[in-house]
């Protein structure tokens, strides 16, 4: 037999401790005449296989180490009647070390999936830093300021400023939507300047910044409300797209917010979403929401409306409009008769009426401001969707042009993503420069 065989030691009779037994194992019972057969077959066969062991020892082997004779011998206990197995169990397994586990194969894992060599403790999340409303601007504006500031300092690299060089920025100018009337202003300025000696892109940007904010500051001022004649009406006008339902919700969070009361008027009864989507704004703003069905007449419910809001002692009055292009005849006709049916009501209704214009349409805004203004009698603007695709310049020709107030301007969807406009940090921002 092998010296590592298992070997089952029978020991007749309970092991018991020197004093008196508890009275139950005085009286166990009997064991019966089966128990006491196969305890004793089971015995005959562990003396035949140790008498076995005994006539046939193993030869020792190099390494090998014979068991020590007091593990062979069987205890000398056999004379009790009951039988306690006692097993020997090998030795555990030691653990496979590294040089085993080098020799593994690495499970083949599917495309996307790495096997990790120790698992890590998770890093918390860092707190996001919200951006400052400059950094949400310049960013805005990037698109404007990185390709005319990359322009500008191509152009005057290694070229002293003459009348070619000037002619050069002017059109660089004029090409950024900033207009004709600005980028004479700023060639003028920097010639006044700089004539004749080497320029920097940096003195462009400073001169630039500076005219711009000549011709933004007159234009930057707050939305005045008159407040003694309740409800102040705003008629929100522009075309598809402009962001005006958007932007009518934004405002009516700043009024709300500073404890006036608000109505708005989903005046838009083209548009299948334009009055579940201002209702929403309604609800999130604490505003009082007056609506009809899909197609109405909008001068109808303009009407109500400010019937309304008067009854109620609505401090402002906020009047939705469907998205109009400029060169559609008839539906220019339907905002003009809008704007007839509020003066019946209060002649100096609509008190402020705002158009909102999308950055990203560049020249064409233009054109939709002389349009509006003839019709709805336009008297402040919203520049929105500053956001990473604009061509900003644009604003600073409708100023020039126009001389109409800009109020707002929007950089994103969310609610607090629409600030007063300020002419320094705008001027900056398309030149490049710090806040």
């Amino acid at each position: 037999m092998a010296l590592g065989f298992i070997k089952k030691v029978f020991t007749f009779g309970k092991d018991k401790p020197s004093g008196a037994a508890p009275a139950e194992e005085a009286q166990d019972a009997p064991a019966s005449d089966e128990s006491l057969q196969q305890i004793g077959e089971e015995q005959t066969a562990v003396d035949q296989m140790s008498q076995d062991a005994a006539e046939n020892p193993l030869p020792e082997q190099e390494g090998v180490s014979p068991r020590p004779a007091d593990h062979d011998e069987a205890p000398e206990s056999s004379s009790d009647a009951d039988a306690t197995i006692k097993l020997e169990v090998p030795e555990a397994m030691p653990p496979v070390g590294e040089e085993e586990h080098a020799g593994l194969a690495e499970p083949a894992l599917p495309k996307g999936f790495t096997l990790g060599t120790t698992a890590t403790e998770r890093v918390p999340d860092e707190p996001v830093q919200k951006l400052s409303w400059f950094q949400r601007l310049r960013t805005g504006l990037f698109r404007t300021s990185s390709q005319l500031t990359g322009q500008i300092t191509a152009l005057f690299t290694k070229r002293k400023l003459d009348e070619d060089t000037l002619q050069d920025l002017e059109d660089l100018l004029i090409q950024a939507d900033l207009g004709v009337e600005t980028a004479m202003c700023i060639a003028d300025t920097l010639s006044s300047e700089r004539y004749g000696k080497d320029v920097t892109g940096e003195d462009v940007a400073r001169i630039m910044a500076s005219e711009i904010t000549k011709v933004l500051k007159p234009v930057a001022r707050p939305l005045e409300l008159d407040l003694s004649h309740k409800p102040h009406v705003i008629l929100v006008v522009g075309v598809n797209g402009t962001g005006k339902t958007t932007t009518i919700g934004k405002l009516a969070a700043k009024l709300s917010g500073s404890g006036l009361k608000v109505m708005l008027a989903a005046g838009d009864t083209f548009r299948a979403a334009a009055i579940e989507q201002l209702k929403i704004w309604a609800d999130r703003t604490g505003s009082t929401f007056i609506g009809t069905k899909l197609g109405a007449d909008a001068a109808g419910l303009a009407y109500e409306a400010f019937e309304k809001a008067k009854a109620e002692k609505s401090d402002v009055l906020i009047i939705d409009t469907a998205g109009r292009l400029q060169n559609k005849t008839e539906l220019m006709a339907e905002l003009e008769k809008i704007v007839r049916v509020l003066g019946k009501l209060d002649p100096n209704a609509p008190h402020t009426v705002l158009q909102t214009l999308d950055a990203t349409t560049g020249q064409n805004a233009m054109a939709q401001v002389e349009i509006f203004r003839n019709i709805a009698g336009v008297n402040g603007l919203v520049m929105t969707k500053l956001d990473g695709t604009a061509r900003g310049g644009i604003l600073v020709a409708i100023a020039a042009k126009h001389r109409l107030p800009v109020y707002f301007i929007g950089v994103g969807e969310g609610i607090d993503d629409l600030e007063p406009f300020e002419a320094d940090d705008f001027a900056n921002a398309i030149a490049g420069l710090g806040s």
